[in-house]
């Protein structure tokens, strides 16, 4: 959100009408008028459509000589049963997103200062779970609020597919390891070039220093090195790394 010149006032009315509905009603603002009301150029920039953007952090090297601004912190101190128990082990539902929304609409569009929202992406469990969304409420949202929700820009589907991909490397590990010899694990891990020869790769002397093995040829390994060298022997009944939906 930026100075009031971009704000555009809504007639608030009476019942206030689901937060959707408010949503669909207001045609959001291009991205780059916002960034222009910021001063922000189009190299600093890069566009997810027309209404998102992310800022590069080279900004920040423009920007290393300029006056500091305020930044106000919205928590909360008051815990409902959203943010107890078993349900969840972080606070939920208090109202900070619709706080920081109202907020930051009181400092742009009615004080006319240059604001801006900063709220963290939800996630999607809580999202598809009890409490729903994370955009705000009412007249105090983040449009559009489906995408705020739902994708964003993508780095959440990223933090999902990087957790998953780590399952995935566990299981395969123990499937590769229960099927198959030291020798060929061993094998696969250093395989010989076309001359012949073996060698260790920087993150397999990590390895090997931390198993108490100085050598640093792969030839002058024993059975019993191999062995400790190949093997997580990762027992499956105490994995607690579980797929998830971020």
């Amino acid at each position: 959100m930026a100075s009031s010149k971009t704000v555009r006032k809504l007639q608030v009315v009476s019942p206030v009408p689901a937060d959707i509905d408010i949503a669909n009603s207001v045609e959001p603002l291009h991205i780059s008028e916002i960034a222009q009301e910021l001063n922000l150029k189009p190299n600093h920039y890069d566009l997810y459509g027309k209404y998102k953007a992310k800022v590069l952090l080279s900004v920040l090297d423009e920007l290393e000589g300029s006056a500091d601004g305020y930044y106000v912190v919205v928590g909360e101190i008051t815990r409902t049963p959203l943010g107890e128990g078993e349900i969840t082990q972080y606070p939920l539902g208090e109202g900070k997103s619709t706080t920081t929304v109202g907020l930051c609409q009181a400092f742009g569009a009615f004080l006319d200062k240059k604001v801006v929202t900063c709220l963290r992406q939800p996630s999607q469990g809580s999202t598809f779970g009890i409490r729903g969304g994370a955009a705000g409420g009412g007249y105090s949202q983040v449009i559009p609020m489906d995408e705020f929700n739902l994708h964003l820009t993508g780095d959440i589907h990223a933090i999902t597919a990087a957790n998953n991909l780590l399952a995935a490397a566990i299981d395969a590990r123990i499937f590769h390891e229960a099927s198959q010899s030291d020798k060929a694990l061993f094998n696969r891990l250093c395989p010989p070039n076309k001359e012949g020869e073996r060698s260790f790769s920087n993150i397999m002397f990590r390895r090997l220093k931390k198993l108490g093995i100085s050598k640093t040829k792969p030839e002058d390994l024993t059975p019993e090195e191999i062995n400790r060298f190949a093997r997580l022997d990762i027992d499956p009944a105490s994995i607690t790394w579980r797929r998830v939906m971020v």
